[in-house]
């Protein structure tokens, strides 16, 4: 068994628009699926990789083996990449990719405690295992208000007053240290007609994306990267749930925008120019039969944008 599918790759990579002597950004390398693809589209093409996960980077390297000497992989948050491409010597890009999905690998592996239907699986769900918070540490430390901001804001959780209530008082009596534990008490705070696989799914993402600080910096990062991009360049960026997909999506938006000043102004003041052209008016998903052999693919959502000249 592969240690994870890549997600529309042959969308990513026609996306990619992949260009004779590239230099192309993997900020969320995962296995290495979607960069070995980029790297043998063009055997003159160089690529960055980065991803915080350790056993992600051990996997990448032997994917990407075959590769030797055109590419070079950081263990490190793709929010840094202004350090990468500094350290690399690499001024500008031809094209970047973020995939922020979780692996096939984080998943399925039990002490990772990201999936909440490996009942015993450990409340850790961090993505660069050097980090200190943990989701135990969320879920028994943090107040009653924090939890239910982040179950509502993070995990869009209708009863998130509720789910964080019960939380709060059961830790009283016992810490609450598995993912198995954690969907009793989630499924106990949902009225027995709404309840429903999805409850869980919604606050196990809300305590994940606090753990791994997903969403900070998102913004500024996407903009910041399509600014590294040379003119023609391409950004490909998938993502898999709507928190995420609605910060790209005004970030293009905002990129593809020019002055922005009242319409009633006689000429512009405020100089924007807008940065890229939106490639997908509607993001790409994927077809009945990428969802059929990966059902994780389901929930993903490609928005590609081309940087303009300047």
């Amino acid at each position: 068994m592969s240690y994870h599918m890549p997600v529309l790759l042959r969308e990513v990579l026609e996306g990619l628009d992949i260009r004779s002597g590239g230099v192309y950004f993997d900020g969320t390398v995962g296995g290495g699926g979607h960069s070995r693809a980029i790297l043998e589209k063009d055997p003159s093409v160089r690529l960055l990789g980065t991803d915080k996960d350790d056993e992600a980077i051990a996997e990448a390297e032997k994917r990407l083996a075959p590769f030797a000497g055109r590419y070079l992989l950081f263990r490190t948050d793709y929010k840094n990449y202004e350090e990468v491409l500094e350290r690399a010597n690499v001024p500008s890009l031809d094209g970047f990719l973020l995939d922020f999905g979780i692996s096939s690998h984080q998943i399925d592996d039990a002490e990772r405690g990201f999936a909440y239907r490996i009942k015993e699986a450990p409340l850790d769900m961090r993505m660069d295992r050097r980090s200190f918070l943990t989701a135990e540490e969320v879920v028994n430390t943090y107040s009653e208000e924090r939890l239910r901001r982040i179950f509502r804001d993070y995990g869009e959780e209708p009863f998130a007053s509720s789910v964080a209530r019960n939380i709060v008082r059961a830790r009283q009596e016992e810490r609450i240290a598995t993912a198995g534990r954690l969907e009793e008490l989630v499924e106990k705070s949902i009225p027995p007609k709404m309840r429903s696989a999805a409850c869980a799914r919604r606050v196990f993402q809300a305590i994940r994306i606090e753990v791994n600080a997903e969403l900070e910096g998102l913004r500024e990062c996407v903009a910041g990267l399509v600014r590294k991009l040379k003119p023609g360049g391409r950004a490909c960026i998938l993502t898999f749930h709507s928190l995420e997909d609605r910060i790209v999506k005004q970030v293009f938006r905002d990129l593809s925008t020019d002055c922005t000043c009242p319409k009633n102004f006689p000429v512009c003041t405020c100089g924007k120019k807008r940065e890229v052209e939106i490639i997908t008016a509607k993001p790409i998903t994927a077809s009945a039969e990428e969802m059929s052999e990966n059902p994780r693919s389901k929930s993903a959502k490609l928005r590609i944008a081309r940087k303009v000249e300047g």
